[in-house]
């Protein structure tokens, strides 16, 4: 893609708890974007249970309706929690989902950035981690640099508004850094479409 053309982001935050820290972080991205670059939010709470011995074809409409936008997206945001030490079972479930067929999925080459706070002083590292290792296996572009992890993020927020600069910066950084993968790896991702239709010839 052209470094001139707008940038579709879709977001996937793993919480549905109402007052989620995670989603306000999400929300303080939305404000922080670089102009030209559109970030919306996709609801997780409606997706059924991954049951992998079950048919996929056709998917539950609102797996196919999560896989049509991250298909659509030119990069994904995966703003996670931690609990108990990892994943969030409703971003893990939806990464699951996103995954199908192996290596032909949505997620195959599609930039992502993984971000999100909890309360202990790590933040959600450890979360954080185990989706890279998961996106390892999807064949994702993961963002490497700079990572966001905001640690005891529950003192970062006012009235569900961040009261934090530095944290504020970091998200500005953070976000203007992933626009910039984005089009580094869209002309690869491009190419390896190209290459995977069939000619018309």
């Amino acid at each position: 893609m052209s470094p001139s053309e707008s940038v579709h982001l879709l977001g996937l935050v793993g919480s549905v708890r109402e007052g989620s820290w995670n989603r306000a972080l999400f929300d303080e991205l939305v404000k922080v974007a670089p102009e030209g670059v559109e970030v919306v939010h996709h609801g997780l709470g409606a997706l059924p249970l991954l049951d992998p011995g079950a048919a996929i074809d056709p998917f539950p409409p609102p797996v196919e309706a999560l896989r049509a936008e991250v298909e659509r997206a030119d990069g994904l945001l995966l703003v996670t929690p931690e609990y108990n030490y990892g994943v969030p079972a409703v971003l893990k479930n939806a990464v699951d989902w996103l995954s199908r067929p192996a290596y032909r999925s949505p997620l195959r080459d599609k930039p992502v950035a993984i971000l999100g706070g909890a309360p202990g002083p790590v933040g959600s590292a450890r979360a954080q981690g185990q989706l890279k290792q998961n996106l390892l296996g999807t064949a994702s572009a993961v963002f490497p640099w700079p990572e966001l992890v905001v640690g005891a993020v529950h003192s970062r927020f006012d009235d569900g508004d961040l009261a934090d600069d530095e944290v504020r910066s970091r998200l500005t950084a953070f976000v203007e850094g992933f626009v910039s993968w984005v089009h580094a790896v869209g002309p690869y991702r491009d190419g390896r479409r190209r290459q995977q239709t069939p000619s018309s010839r």
